[in-house]
């Protein structure tokens, strides 16, 4: 065994290699294991005799360092060939002894070794912890996923370790490459720098094990030098070309690797996604970081109060000249072809909020709207776009060509970066026909404002396809970023700048910013199309790619490959926009906690009593409210509603009664005549007025009493904040409400047949009748001599008591009344009309006391004085009616005695109560109802419009409310996106 020789050792080297470490290939002396490096030295043939074999070695490391040492061969001619015929003696022995010694040596060691492993490994596992009790850490849809999704499928769908390896670059041949350019830069400056991203991204230019441009063999280094002679060789360009040909190509290799990479992810998170939306988990899904961070945007939007804070949160701003690619960038980073397109005419009218979240559809949805629009569609993208439109259009006032309303809108899609963009109207130099004269201010001032916020993140966009010199969108973004700490240069169109300028170098530098005298923090270089507003975005992405591969902006080295396409951009600004929210938010909330204590201790200093109603809870107060009130109608007892309605019916009607209708037909000579005259004006009345006069009545009468019921409540403490409020709600209905026009038809049936009845039953109903003819006379009286008492002027006792003078007009028409007295007397059965001669007469006796008199002013006190004669004795007549009832059961026959008159007035009376019953049954049945019904309308109606309700609930306690409430909700919105944004971290 010991005579085996070198052959025999070095294969039991690589046998206990192979065993041992498993591996496969051929491994170098320097990486065999101590114990394996000594047993090779023992056993193989040393080449140098003056070096003492490595003994040592393998007594440190094994316990056959017990063996006997092999003693030194003698020297040849002392004895050797003896020496050899005893060891031939004692070769069995000694072998079967070494044998039974190795057999107990390896049985002792495998006994001892497996004991000592078994110990150590329970030791091990007493020292771990108890990893079951955390089971709940792990989400419920990673076991539920691990369940859907096939591993092993998986695993056999991933590439093989061969394959992976041809994606690989040339490490030898990039070897080369560096060194010869480590050779040119004696600066030492590392080429790896060059190939950092703007968002601190490198490129896939390293690998993570050990440097594979390190020679650390002499191979490596004979290559080396090998290289360094055939670079010599050639022209100091063509290598810097090869070299710049194979980076570009393993820049390449590796951005396919990583979009597939990317492609696969995003299938997983899409099935991820749509498993959760499902509702397989059984918890509440959270909104998302961005969502949560939109919210806060959309609450500040509307927020205007005296505290500007609303404007620091970080947004991305998007400005550019007209045309100059604006919307085209946008819709590449959101993935679809969103906004409306026209041909060099401005489309863009007013500010867009487009926030940008993953998601497992491609779906665009706005604000104030459930809709979504599937983008996926074709019909449902031209659907979006003619919606911006249609509101942009109608945010612009009259008179106006942009507006400062901002549209918001979400877009969420597999892929897409998390952020928010804010696309603004492109600015102009000239105004055009059909602008508004201000369209260029407007447009600068709705563009500084969004990007005087120190946090914004401004995107400015400049078009490559025109002369530099003409933008107008650099100067303002520099005047107000003039640092360039937060702006991102963006050159779109590059393709069509490539074909037209004489001299790239020109784009080279306007993306190292050499030609403008804005700076920014990154500057881009995309392609967004070639033109056509039917191109997709798929084909859009596939020319970009296309045209930077070819281009020689890239081949030359005038852009870098971070630069490039609207993907890097769009993680670029992505990164950006976190990194500005992360550093911004928190400070940002302190403000808005700052400004809720003011507004606090503002409200418990003059309002400690009140709760904090802002202007909805107090319109939904005011309007229970007026409810409560108009339902209150239905409580007013039906014998209140009817003698409010005749009363003021007989109010409304009473001068025509008296004057067209009693007058006239008591200057009949007979009772047939009085009846005929009295039932042809009654049935003219009731045919064309008296239905209008009690519909009118009971509107009247229905007003009066819903505005009685409100002043009653307004007494009980309530809130004179709703004073306006109510008194619009009440306008508002009663010019809303309309009479149904058949109760008209109703009414002026139900009024002829209670006029054309004559027939009083009982005595209490004459003396019923009796006593309203009485008091109607008696005020009709009591306003004529009122009449009478103000055209003739004061008496001479209130002359002489108050000192009081006639004017020379009541002079006159006292002197005439005196005349047209003593005419009464001498004729007591006067008609009611002054013939000419006796006007003539009466005006020629008060000539003769020189009293000159117009005959128009004796007719018009002759009116007076005989109504006045007339109505007294008419009461005298009612007096003697009183006791007439038995006369008027025999129908006034042989008697003196006629009555007809008491007969009208009862007639009168019972038209009277009958219309007030039928009106009170139409007032409770119907129209209280529709007067509620159109005072929900009305409410509902200013309920939705926010203008009228801010005009009609004012005052300093509503907006501090309103500012408390849209605090508090900035407060806890940012404070949830804060804590979500650092369990994100």
């Amino acid at each position: 065994m010991l005579r085996v020789g070198n052959k025999a050792a070095c294969l039991a080297c690589r046998n206990l290699v192979s065993t041992n470490m498993g591996v496969r290939f051929r491994v170098p002396l320097q990486k065999l294991h101590p114990l394996s490096r000594a047993i090779h030295h023992r056993y193989s043939g040393n080449t140098n005799p003056q070096r003492p074999p490595h003994r040592t070695a393998a007594r440190y490391f094994t316990s056959m360092s017990r063996l006997p040492m092999r003693p030194p061969k003698p020297p040849s001619g002392s004895g050797g060939r003896g020496h050899q015929q005893q060891q031939r003696n004692f070769w069995v022995a000694s072998l079967a002894a070494r044998l039974l010694r190795l057999r107990y040596i390896l049985l002792g060691s495998a006994v001892g070794g497996g004991y000592t492993a078994k110990k150590t490994y329970d030791e091990w596992k007493e020292m771990l912890p108890d990893f079951s009790e955390y089971n709940w850490v792990i989400p419920d849809f990673v076991w539920e996923l691990s369940e859907q999704i096939d591993l092993d499928k998986l695993a056999k769908a991933l590439p093989e370790i061969e394959e992976i390896a041809k994606l690989l670059p040339d490490f030898d041949k990039i070897g080369e490459n560096f060194t010869f350019l480590k050779s040119l830069l004696s600066s030492g400056v590392s080429l790896g720098s060059e190939v950092k991203g703007a968002s601190g991204l490198h490129l896939l230019l390293e690998t993570s094990g050990d440097p594979p441009l390190k020679a650390t063999d002499s191979s490596t280094a004979a290559a080396h030098e090998v290289s360094d002679k055939q670079y010599k060789k050639s022209s100091d360009k063509e290598r810097i070309d090869l070299l710049q040909e194979e980076l570009l190509r393993t820049q390449l290799k590796y951005q396919r690797m990583l979009e597939r990479l990317e492609k696969e992810n995003k299938e997983l998170r899409k099935v991820v996604l749509q498993k959760d939306d499902k509702g397989i988990h059984q918890r509440k899904v959270k909104k998302s970081l961005i969502d949560l961070y939109s919210e806060v945007l959309d609450i500040l939007s509307d927020y205007d109060a005296n505290y500007n804070t609303q404007d620091h949160l970080p947004r991305v701003v998007v400005v550019g000249d007209q045309s100059a690619g604006k919307t085209s960038v946008l819709e590449m980073i959101a993935q679809a072809r969103i906004f409306p397109r026209g041909s060099g005419e401005m489309m863009t009218r007013s500010p867009v909020k487009v926030t940008l979240s993953e998601g497992p559809h491609h779906v665009a949805m706005f604000k104030d709207s459930g809709r979504e629009f599937d983008l996926s569609k074709e019909e449902d993208l031209a659907a979006l776009r003619h919606e911006i439109e249609l509101r942009m259009r109608k945010s612009v006032k009259a008179g106006q060509t942009v507006s400062c309303e901002t549209i918001s809108l979400s877009v969420k899609g597999p892929g897409i970066q998390r952020m928010v963009l804010v696309d603004l109207p492109g600015v102009i130099s000239t105004v055009t026909s059909g602008m508004a004269a201000d369209t260029k201010e407007t447009i600068f001032s709705i563009s500084k404002a969004y990007m005087q916020n120190p946090n914004a993140i401004i995107l400015c966009i400049q078009d490559g396809s025109v002369d530099a010199e003409r933008s107008i969108v650099t100067d303002l973004v520099s005047q107000m970023d003039p640092q360039g700490k937060r702006t991102i240069f963006v050159l779109t169109k590059v393709d069509l700048a490539e074909k037209n300028l004489a001299s790239p170098n020109r784009i080279q530098q306007i993306v190292e910013g050499k030609l403008f005298p804005m700076k920014a923090l990154g500057y881009f270089a995309v392609v967004t199309g070639k033109g056509s507003s039917g191109e997709s975005i798929d084909s859009i992405k596939d020319y970009e790619e296309e045209f930077f591969q070819n281009s020689r902006l890239l081949k030359d080295g005038m852009l870098k490959a971070h630069q490039v396409t609207t993907k890097n951009l769009s993680l670029a600004v992505s990164d950006c926009f976190w990194k500005m929210v992360r550093e911004s938010v928190e400070q940002q909330a302190d403000v808005f906690k700052a400004s809720r204590f003011n507004l606090e201790t503002e409200w418990k200093n003059n309002y400690p009593r009140l709760r904090e109603l802002d202007r909805n809870e107090l319109f939904e107060k005011a309007k229970n409210e007026i409810l409560d009130e108009v339902i209150s109608l239905s409580q007013v007892t039906p014998q209140h509603w009817e003698a409010m309605l005749q009363k003021k019916l007989w109010e409304r009607v009473s001068t025509h009664v008296i004057e067209n209708i009693y007058l006239p037909a008591a200057q009949t000579m007979d009772s047939g005549t009085f009846n005929t005259t009295v039932d042809i004006k009654l049935k003219q009345w009731t045919d064309k007025q008296l239905p209008h006069k009690a519909l009118e009545v009971a509107w009247e009468t229905l007003q009066e009493e819903f505005a009685r019921f409100m002043a009653e409540y307004k007494g009980k403490d309530q809130d004179d904040i709703f004073d306006k409020l109510k008194e619009a709600v009440k306008d508002e209905s009663i010019k809303r409400h309309k009479w149904n026009e058949r109760a008209m038809d109703s009414l002026r049936v139900i009024q002829h047949n209670a006029l054309e009845d004559r027939s009083i039953t009982d005595k209490p109903q004459w003396d019923a009748a009796i006593q309203f003819m009485e008091e109607t006379l008696q005020s009709r009286l009591k306003d004529t001599e009122s009449v009478i008492r103000d055209m003739v002027g004061p008496g001479w006792r209130q002359r002489w008591l108050n000192w009081m003078n006639r004017t020379p007009d009541q002079h006159i028409r006292n002197e005439t009344k005196n005349e047209l007295e003593r005419l009464l007397k001498l004729h007591d059965e006067h008609t009611a009309y002054l013939a000419n001669d006796e006007v003539t007469t009466v005006r020629k006796n008060l000539e003769g006391r020189g009293v000159e008199v117009d005959p128009v002013l004796i007719k018009d006190t002759w009116h007076q004085l005989y109504r006045r004669h007339f109505l007294q004795k008419a009461l005298s007549h009612c007096n003697l009616c009183k006791r007439g009832f038995y006369y008027y059961q025999r129908h006034f026959v042989d008697s003196e005695l006629e009555c007809n008159d008491v007969v009208l007035f009862w007639r009168i009376q019972r038209m009277l109560v009958i219309t007030a019953n039928t009106l009170r049954q139409q007032l409770t049945n119907t129209e209280v109802r529709r007067l509620e019904k159109n005072v929900k309308e009305v409410l509902d109606d200013f309920g939705e419009d926010m203008e009228k309700k801010t005009h009609l609930i004012t005052g300093r306690r509503v907006q501090l409310a309103e500012d408390l409430k849209k605090v508090r909700e900035i407060q806890e919105k940012l404070e949830a996106f804060i804590e979500a944004l650092h369990k994100e971290k």
